[in-house]
């Protein structure tokens, strides 16, 4: 068995090990976890090789160096446009590479995006948890963050020649400065001009925002009177908004239970391309019908299946 070990020189906040994720024991307290950005993660697996819920290594905006200390693995690094160096030569997002032993693989934050993910074709072998390797930030469960000095083992390490040295985005249009969402299901909760503000006015991300959420700048979104609630199951998308009117969208490790209400929920196929707005870029919210929502899922499925299926090695 071919294997390759890998030491980390630097590695930012946030940089963690990550698979598909544990979902089916959110009603014991779990969260699922596993990539904010589940498209990238799947391309840049299968652009290697791998099963598409394989463990990878997903990199924010702290950035990520590692030197491969033996052996040798083909990777890909698929997500926002970061910027990737192989030994001081430059690539941009998307790019497949091979580092040998002895080279160092550098992956910094470039003009966009929040995360991107490093597939290297094998089996990486880290702990677990619950059977996943998927890392929970806030307790670290899972493989966990990457830190300055560790060392990791790759096995079942590969070496081929890619279809081509770059894997072509799955959305070349840039951001439309909209974000899709069905309303409820506690939009009642809410006043007439908070659901009109909600709907109108122009948000933007703020600097709270982590693996578990993030924060939103914008108007209050004021409750209509009082409020008692019990607590509840929540969603990543969901769109909580606390008591001082600060709405909130709930990501990868979001609690799983909520007492505050949801004025809305992010469609899922619009999930990946909002966890990439930065801090401080703005967007508006628009709303469409849930059995709208149904159909955009659907052919945002098929559309997936085709993309992953034209960057799939080995097909």
């Amino acid at each position: 068995m071919n294997t390759a070990q890998f030491r980390v020189v630097h590695a930012g906040p946030f940089v963690t090990f990550q698979d598909g994720g544990r979902p089916g024991n959110m009603r014991f307290g779990v969260s699922a976890s596993g990539p904010m950005d589940r498209q990238s993660f799947t391309t840049a697996n299968l652009a290697v090789g791998n099963q598409k819920t394989a463990t990878a290594i997903e990199v924010s905006m702290g950035g990520l160096i590692l030197e491969c200390v033996s052996g040798a693995a083909v990777c890909a690094v698929i997500g926002g446009k970061f910027e990737i160096e192989l030994d001081g030569a430059k690539h941009s997002s998307g790019a497949m590479l091979t580092v040998n032993a002895g080279q160092r693989l550098s992956i910094r934050p470039g003009e966009s995006g929040s995360w991107c993910y490093l597939a290297l074709a094998g089996n990486i072998d880290t702990p677990t948890w619950l059977g996943k390797s998927a890392t929970h930030a806030l307790s670290g469960f899972g493989g966990g963050m990457l830190k300055a000095g560790q060392k990791f083992t790759l096995f079942n390490a590969k070496v081929f020649t890619p279809r081509s040295p770059a894997i072509v985005p799955y959305k070349t249009q840039p951001f439309g400065g909209y974000v899709r969402v069905v309303l409820g299901p506690q939009d009642q909760h809410f006043t007439t001009d908070a659901k009109r503000l909600f709907l109108s006015a122009e948000f933007a991300l703020t600097d709270a925002y982590d693996r578990m959420g993030v924060r939103l700048q914008g108007p209050a979104l004021t409750i209509n009177g009082s409020l008692s609630m019990p607590s509840e199951p929540v969603l990543k998308g969901s769109v909580q908004v606390a008591g001082d009117g600060v709405p909130t969208v709930l990501l990868a490790d979001h609690q799983t239970t909520g007492g505050y209400p949801k004025i809305a929920t992010v469609l899922a196929c619009d999930l990946d391309e909002f966890v990439q707005l930065r801090p401080r870029q703005k967007f508006r919210f628009h709303a469409v019908q849930p059995e709208d929502a149904v159909v955009l899922a659907r052919l945002a499925a098929i559309e997936n299946r085709s993309y992953f299926d034209a960057v799939r090695h080995g097909e």
